[in-house]
């Protein structure tokens, strides 16, 4: 637990004023899609953290529960070591049990999931079991070539998931995290090669489900080549 004593009265009052701001606005449950360096790792935590909204990516979320030693968990485990592919039904019930985490009851963010119409059908079912749905799809829209020049600039803090830029986005401080001073990292496949063939198979797999969500509604396609303010500012329209 934090000790409040210790921190300065402006970080508190600023934190007091964003969960006011949070308290003021309807629950949200986003979906991102992206090809790789699109600018989802830097918008999902603005999100996050504007609209007190959990992000949860599928990766992240599997290798939490295989840590925590669940039944669950146990399970994901051994299937992960296999090289197998965790059951859409495992992935959901990750999700649903998510929604009652206090960092998640105004919504979430889900990044990396679903990645088949099949799932999409699936998380639907588990929303409107729970009486809820999916307001909003972004899709991150971004020509090929222009981001191999964001993929190999891009750093990261492991721990919390900020993204950095080199050139578009750098940190405060060259190499090092502008929050916690921790080292940044270059993540090994961020490379040409690698993001050639991630690019392919992500267009492959990826359009059927954005037109799934097209034909719903609830699909907007943001022009991500733009700056990262201005992306920003299109996002928050489009859940005003």
């Amino acid at each position: 637990m934090v000790d409040l004593s210790r921190l300065p009265d402006q970080a508190i009052f600023d934190e007091f004023f964003r969960r006011y701001k949070c308290s003021l606005y309807p629950d949200r449950r986003v979906v991102l899609f992206g090809p790789p360096g699109s600018g989802k790792g830097t918008q999902a935590p603005k999100l996050a953290s504007e609209y007190c909204i959990c992000h949860l990516s599928t990766g992240d979320l599997l290798r939490a529960e295989v840590s925590s030693g669940s039944k669950l968990g146990n399970k994901v485990k051994e299937i992960m070591e296999k090289g197998a592919l965790v059951p859409d039904e495992d992935v959901i019930e990750l999700i649903k049990n998510k929604m009652t985490a206090p960092e998640c009851q105004k919504g979430m963010i889900l990044d990396g999931f679903p990645r088949t119409i099949e799932q999409a059908k699936k998380l639907d079912e588990m929303y409107e079991k729970t009486g809820t749905k999916i307001d909003k799809v972004f899709e991150f829209k971004i020509p090929d070539e222009q981001l191999i020049e964001r993929i190999e600039g891009r750093r990261v803090h492991l721990d919390s998931g900020r993204t950095y830029h080199t050139k578009f986005n750098p940190p405060k401080k060259d190499g090092v995290d502008d929050v916690t001073g921790e080292p940044l990292i270059q993540r090994k496949d961020d490379t040409r090669d690698v993001l050639s063939k991630r690019l392919e198979s992500y267009h492959k797999y990826t359009t059927p489900v954005l037109e799934y969500y097209r034909s719903r509604g609830v699909l907007y396609t943001l022009d991500a080549a733009r700056k990262i303010d201005v992306t920003w500012a299109d996002i928050q329209k489009q859940l005003a």
